[in-house]
């Protein structure tokens, strides 16, 4: 991650590794990402509300660490079902991510044959 901005929303996360939890945490509204992919082209990505919590999400699991590494100190998750209907519809947009540039031509990965 290359880029966060300063506002932030506090929103109930959980996680696939944790399916009985939940826990309160804040994530920057918009956040921007640097990748290389397999041609070594570096793209740039931005994104915004629901994808800047779930992209820092995943890059946490690529670094090994858990949503309970970031939650606020001497908080513990809560169970799923003290969650259930409190929280507040997420404002989530495919439209809010720049997809990474298209790459054509004879560098571009090759679809396999059906």
């Amino acid at each position: 991650m290359t880029g966060r901005s300063e506002e932030t929303d506090e929103q109930c996360e959980g996680c696939l590794s944790f399916l009985d939890g939940r826990s309160l945490f804040p994530h920057p509204l918009k956040i921007t990402v640097e990748a290389t992919s397999l041609a070594g082209e570096t793209a740039t990505t931005v994104s915004e509300r629901g994808l800047a919590r779930l992209v820092p999400h995943e890059i946490d699991h690529l670094d090994g660490l858990l949503y309970t590494a970031r939650m606020h100190t001497g908080v513990a998750p809560f169970p799923v079902e003290e969650y259930r209907q409190t929280g507040r519809a997420t404002a989530f947009s495919l439209a809010a991510c720049r997809p990474l540039p298209r790459r054509d031509g004879p560098s571009a990965p090759q679809q396999p044959a059906p």
